[in-house]
């Protein structure tokens, strides 16, 4: 059961040409991002990773791009030796989209590099700092039955660790990733270590409690080292020999495992979590076939074995959609017959109105997937597809190499748990919107099926009856405004990233000019949908630095009505002139031609693609849509008005 975990064995296994195709990569003076993110996305041993994440550097070193990775530089400070973990962290990022470049500075120096403004760290102002310490870096004694000194030995290693996060944000602001503590697996007083005041093990347990406080608080990210190290198991997690050795924090034969951990909290700061599951039908959902077995012959029901395999897959799915996770069906099979069971069987979990979109019929499913990601205004890549048969996995994952499809073993009993191993939805913060999302996309597949329907975009849009709400940035918005700005990629002109504390920075800034904007309609509440941040320019003018838009809302001007504001803002301010930059990423192609379809003229363009644009305040007039305009929380206060 353990070596699920260790051997990933979510991921297909390292084809029998990797070592050829390492070397082609090597060789090859194209492109190379595509196919090592492809090299990357199979269960590496940590030989195998070392093997990949050299090809990475040396196609950076020789200048040759990384197309479809997204740059990341982490620092790792550590009290342990990483050298081996640095090139699993490389090879592990890129399997997650992401072109990871590692700063290391030298051996146990985590204050030094954090208190020193002009650090190797400090100076490399790299996007997070990964503090990969353990419990033999932080002042800790056992105080046995003593909860006094207990309780000050904690408050003392978390004053500590917030003194290392300060001094960071400080001098080089970047965002920290502190790690839960792993006990040591030797016990004192065996069981009653857990409960007694001052041992280790007890102490341990109240700091990794308010090192998630903190990250809550502070907004900095948590990495759950004592969860994943009780997950394979603490003495494994511990290998002393390789401590006293080579003074490593773990078994070095974790360490693929525990850089693909580090590298899903980065995919997920960067926005690449998945978004969408969707679930084969038989022999995924239920066991059986419902065409041949009918109703009554597929397994779905307590009390039996593999009916309640299936009953664990749907509760999981349940879960995940509890959370925000949206749910599709993509199922070979007639529609009607696929229908049934969510319809008519007793003991199903999923009902159809758990469904996002319902894909039943003949056609492949790579087309399937397609057409579902298109109704839900997803990117392929937001996709996870889960199916019994190798087969399908095979052809998806071939056809569809952006969508994340585990493996599956024999046994239906661990589908489940392979799914959540696989941590295809790592979240680094939540929201409460987080909640209403997998409802946000289900509506949006049916305003899709309304746009079908009728006749005419203006008569589409006017049927929907959408009031739109613009606020500044304000507390209650924050968590979910820095959540837009670091997850949105194809509607985000400049895909800026900011954290919260760079949002509450802008929010208090009374030059700088933000835009949070919520949309509603007669299917419900879309939420937050839309960001902006205007920053002061020369000559009264406002630059946009960031413009951004959830794509469930493509298609119904709100891009007009959030210049119209803009505009209307901008004259009581005295701007003049709106300037606008698009820069271009492997993902926001869509709105290459944003600036120009609002109007504004390009000043300029370099070899980048990066584009410039202004627009003279005085005579813009965007073209609007018919919705109820709300602007709240300005001063002076705009009153509600119509368009």
């Amino acid at each position: 059961m353990k070596s699920l975990y260790t051997e990933l064995q979510w991921l297909p296994a390292v084809p029998a040409d990797f070592a050829a195709r390492i070397k082609a990569a090597g060789a090859s003076e194209q492109p190379l991002g595509r196919e090592l993110q492809a090299l990357a996305n199979h269960a590496l041993d940590l030989d195998q990773s070392i093997r990949l994440a050299k090809a990475i550097q040396k196609a950076r070193t020789a200048g040759h791009p990384l197309d479809g990775l997204t740059p990341f530089r982490l620092a790792v400070l550590s009290n342990a030796t990483i050298d081996f973990i640095v090139p699993a962290l490389v090879a592990a990022a890129a399997r997650h989209g992401i072109a990871l470049e590692v700063i290391q500075p030298s051996y146990d120096q985590v204050a030094q590099e954090a208190f020193t403004p002009d650090s190797k760290v400090n100076s490399a102002k790299p996007d997070a700092v990964l503090f990969a310490i353990d419990y033999r870096a932080v002042p800790l004694k056992p105080v046995f039955g003593d909860a006094e000194a207990a309780a000050q030995n904690v408050q003392g290693v978390i004053a500590y660790l917030k003194s290392l996060q300060a001094a960071i944000k400080a001098n080089s602001g970047a965002t920290c990733i502190f790690q839960t503590f792993a006990p040591p697996a030797e016990s004192i007083f065996g069981s009653l270590d857990r409960a007694l005041p001052g041992s280790i093990k007890n102490q341990l347990n109240a700091i990794n409690a308010q090192i998630g406080e903190f990250c809550l608080e502070t907004g900095d990210v948590l990495f759950d080292v004592d969860g994943l190290a009780q997950t394979v198991g603490i003495a494994d997690w511990h290998d002393v020999r390789m401590w006293n050795m080579g003074k490593f924090a773990f078994s070095p034969d974790l360490i693929p495992l525990y850089a693909d951990h580090v590298a899903r909290l980065v995919a997920a700061l960067r926005g690449k979590s998945r978004r969408c599951l969707i679930l084969d039908l038989d022999n995924t959902v239920w066991g059986g076939i419902i065409g041949d077995d009918g109703l009554e012959g597929i397994k779905i029901a307590q009390g039996d074995a593999v009916g309640e395999a299936h009953l664990a897959v749907q509760k999981l799915a349940l879960d995940l959609r509890a959370r925000g996770i949206v749910l599709a069906v993509c199922s070979k099979n007639e529609d009607e017959i696929a229908r049934t069971p969510f319809q008519s069987h007793p003991e199903m979990l999923l009902r159809l109105n758990h469904i996002a979109v319902f894909h039943a019929n003949w056609n492949d499913k790579a087309t399937n997937i397609k057409a579902i990601a298109e109704e839900l205004s997803l990117g392929i890549d937001a996709m996870v597809f889960l199916d019994d048969n190798p087969v399908e996995r095979g052809l998806v994952r071939k056809l569809l190499p952006s969508v994340a499809v585990p493996e599956l073993p024999e046994d239906a009993a661990l589908y489940a748990r392979t799914l959540t191993a696989a941590g295809y939805f790592e979240a680094v913060a939540f929201a409460s919107e987080d909640l209403k999302r997998a409802g946000y996309y289900q509506d949006n597949a049916r305003r899709v099926q309304l746009q079908k329907q009728v006749e005419g975009v203006d008569a589409y849009l006017a049927s929907l009856d959408m009031t739109i709400t613009f606020q500044p940035f304000n507390a209650p918005g924050r968590a979910r405004i820095a959540q837009l700005i670091n997850k949105s990629n194809q509607f985000n002109l400049t895909t800026r990233r900011y954290t919260e504390t760079d949002v509450q920075s802008f929010e208090d800034d009374p030059s700088t000019f933000t835009l949070q904007v919520r949309l509603a309609d007669t299917f419900g509440d879309n939420g937050m949908i839309s960001v902006i941040i205007c920053k002061p320019g020369s000559d009264a003018t406002w630059e946009i630095d960031t413009w951004l838009m959830s794509c469930r809302v493509l298609g119904r001007k709100v891009e007009n009505m959030v210049l119209a504001e803009i505009l209307e803002h901008a004259r009581r301010a005295g701007i003049t002139r709106l300037t606008g930059t698009f820069l271009p990423t492997e993902r926001n192609k869509l709105v290459i031609q944003h600036y120009a379809k609002l109007g504004f003229a390009q000043v300029s363009e370099d070899a980048s693609g990066r584009t410039e644009w202004a627009l003279d305040v005085a005579g813009a007039q965007p073209d609007t849509a018919p919705m109820r305009v709300i602007s709240q929380g300005f001063t002076p206060l705009k009153e509600n008005t119509v368009v």
